[in-house]
């Protein structure tokens, strides 16, 4: 047996918190060999991102671990910081749970990859830039040359995750840890990025640490799983073994909170609702260009779109990253302007609405943005940051303010205790339910949710779901709901509505699409959802390579 790239013996971490010490990681104990994918799963909060962050000494400065963490025989618990360099990035590769936090914004994508390069490699600028637009082209971001030269603002979330993906496969890694890889990516372009890691490990015999919450991807990668629940191990097995016959309650519980495509009935609207109403959100005809800007043209990212939603409706909108889904959910709220069509929003027509028009429709509205770590203020607490709607629109101050604080932290099953910390101290998935409860806040007439469940592991996105499923209920309120994960789209949705390249390609209820898909694009999409059975989703790959 070949020795392992990564060796973890007795490893703990700890975080010094107002005057305590707290665990975050407890007695842990695994092996990676080269070739094998090993991939960590547990609830959000569990440990499994501050587990992997720790191997290379990425932790906040209130940390202290103990314990061993070997790499290719040498430890790193203790490193000096020029060893841990010469590790960073060459030997051990990290894909970022939130990739507009973890790319540098006033640098281009392509100036990143190539600094990533020539740290490590003895390259010439041009022969560095060359290996960049390769490796861009390889993860499958449109026109490599022209975005090479883009901000990472300038990319979508899909895009932006890819573009850190290119960046960690550029010094070909012996061990590659990717935290939520494919939390942003669509699942034609996860099918593809699944198979660029399959084929990082074939080709180089690298050893994969992956860190994620959906079971599709840990059926279609993992050879083992390690299952944890408030930083300890409480499950260590083969993939087969995990799957087909868990011993522990909690993985058991896991595993049955994995939503499976086709297998929900289908939702209704009631008689009350739907049709019969106005619509509370209509786009005709609409467009929306994004302006010229230096050296980047003017783009058409949406164009003929036609959309109604009606009240208790809710409308699943899919489509590959950079379609145009975003950018649907933020013009139809005022947050982008429309070039063309009509845009009506509340029985209000905002097409060439001002600032000030836009105040009042804001106020019947609410989003909750694909990316809970940029969207909230990093200098408030959670509290405040969830409490501000209702300060500004004059509805609650003081005492019940308070309490109204605390009942959206209960909705979304979040310790009333947590109002005091700040968005940094929290896991990604706790950040997206701060981001949920702030939306929900004014008990909006139109919710707008951009991937909301991307940062949630699969009990808490369970959870969440019926959640709000009960809220949408009881307040009726009309939802456009974006997401790449047709399974979550298949729970909640009355319709569903898929986009390819800014155009509106195929819209209608949920079964319909889902099981009698008419366009070539739909049928493409379905077939890349991965499922939660290892043998089943091996058969669902060979099936979809060979169609190639």
């Amino acid at each position: 047996m070949s020795e392992p790239i990564l060796k973890v013996s007795n490893y703990n971490i700890d975080f010094w918190v107002d005057g305590v010490w707290y665990p975050a990681a407890i007695d842990m104990n695994f092996e990676v060999k080269p070739g094998q994918v090993l991939a960590i799963v547990g609830e959000s909060g569990s440990g499994k991102s501050t587990t992997a962050m720790g191997l290379m000494s990425l932790l906040a400065s209130n940390a202290r671990t103990s314990g061993s963490v070997q790499v290719k025989g040498v430890e790193m618990v203790g490193a000096s910081a020029t060893t841990l360099r010469q590790y960073r990035g060459k030997e051990v590769a990290y894909i970022f749970q939130e990739p507009m936090t973890a790319l540098n914004p006033v640098y281009t994508i392509g100036f990143q990859i190539v600094e990533t390069l020539r740290t490590h490699f003895d390259m010439g600028p041009k022969e560095a830039k060359a290996r960049a637009v390769e490796l861009i082209t390889m993860v499958e971001i449109p026109n490599p040359e022209a975005s090479f030269d883009k901000y990472p603002h300038q990319l979508s979330g899909g895009q932006r995750q890819r573009a850190m993906i290119a960046q960690a496969l550029a010094c070909d890694p012996g061990l590659l840890v990717a935290d939520e890889p494919t939390t942003a990516l669509d699942v034609t372009v996860q099918a593809e990025i699944l198979d660029l890691m399959r084929n990082l490990r074939d080709r180089l015999n690298s050893a994969v640490l992956l860190i994620t919450h959906d079971m599709g991807v840990v059926a279609d990668l993992a050879d083992d799983i390690l299952v944890m629940k408030d930083g300890l191990t409480l499950e260590y097995g083969t993939a087969d073994q995990i799957f087909n016959r868990p011993n522990h309650p909690y993985t058991q519980a896991l595993l049955a909170s994995v939503p499976k495509l086709g297998t929900v009935a289908a939702r209704t609207l009631e008689p009350s609702e739907g049709k019969s109403a106005a619509p509370v959100l209509k786009l005709e005809n609409v467009e929306i260009e994004y302006p010229k800007r230096g050296r980047i043209p003017a783009f058409k990212a949406v164009q003929g779109f036609n959309l109604e939603i009606y009240p208790g409706e809710i409308v699943g909108l899919v489509g590959e990253s950079g379609s145009g889904k975003t950018t649907i959910g933020r013009a139809a709220i005022g947050l982008l302007p429309i070039s063309g069509g009509k845009l009506e929003v509340v029985g209000q027509d905002i097409s060439h609405a001002s600032q000030k028009d836009l105040r009042s429709i804001r106020r019947q509205t609410g989003i909750v943005f694909q990316d809970p770590a940029s969207s909230l203020n990093p200098r408030l607490p959670i509290g405040e940051s969830i409490g501000e709607p209702l300060f500004l629109a004059n509805i609650a101050k003081g005492d019940e303010l308070n309490r109204r604080v605390e009942d959206l932290l209960d909705s979304v099953e979040l310790p009333r205790s947590y109002r005091n910390r700040y968005p940094h101290e929290l896991s990604g998935g706790q950040r997206q339910r701060v981001g949920i409860a702030r939306a929900l806040a004014l008990t909006p007439d139109l919710l707008i949710a951009d991937e909301p469940t991307s940062a949630l592991d699969v009990s808490v996105q369970a959870r969440f779901l019926e959640l709000l499923q009960g809220l949408q209920e009881q307040l009726k309120f009309a939802c456009l709901f974006i997401s790449h994960d047709l399974a979550v789209v298949d729970i909640l949705s009355h319709r569903i509505a898929v986009m390819q390249n800014g155009r509106l390609v195929e819209v209608g209820n949920r079964d319909d699409i889902l099981k009698r898909p008419q366009e070539e694009y739909t049928k493409r999409l379905i077939s890349a959802v991965p499922v939660p059975d290892p043998e089943l989703q091996r058969i669902r790959r060979e099936a979809r390579l060979a169609a190639k």
